[in-house]
């Protein structure tokens, strides 16, 4: 299995691990400051990665060269992620996390809308298909609520 793959299934089991972890958290705490918690760790975690697993002095160079645009679509990718994130753990702390994880994959479709329209991926028909599904999955849902 090519690697990108086993990073994709690992990021979904990890994701599907967070929302159970963080709402359990939330128990005793508010969704802004849990997400303010978390984000704490995460940014420790990800520097701390940064620093052990990749080569000091070509990361450096690649900041060095990386220029305005990349900072600000990076910049940019960070403040929609904050929005994302903050409307998640309202929607967990207020609602069914099994509900709330299911809508929130939906996100899928602006994903793939955009990086056909943006980034000029190919549409395919299996990634119609798995489009349809996920549509008709949040049909459902919006149904049943």
């Amino acid at each position: 299995m090519e690697r990108w793959k086993i990073y994709a299934f690992a990021a979904a089991f990890f994701a599907g691990l967070t929302s159970v972890v963080a709402k359990a958290g939330l128990k005793t705490v508010g969704a802004d400051l849990g997400l303010a918690i978390r984000t704490v760790f995460v940014f420790a975690f990800v520097m701390l990665s940064t620093l052990l697993l990749t080569d000091a002095a070509r990361t450096a160079t690649s900041l060095q060269s990386a220029g305005w645009k990349t900072v600000a679509l990076l910049a940019l990718s960070g403040l929609t992620t904050t929005l994302s994130w903050i409307c998640y753990y309202r929607a967990m702390h207020e609602g069914s996390v099994s509900y709330v994880a299911l809508v929130d994959k939906g996100s899928i479709l602006v994903t793939l809308s955009l990086s056909i329209l943006l980034l000029g991926e190919p549409f395919t028909w299996r990634v119609g298909i798995g489009a349809l599904f996920v549509v008709a999955g949040l049909v459902v849902l919006a149904g049943g609520k």
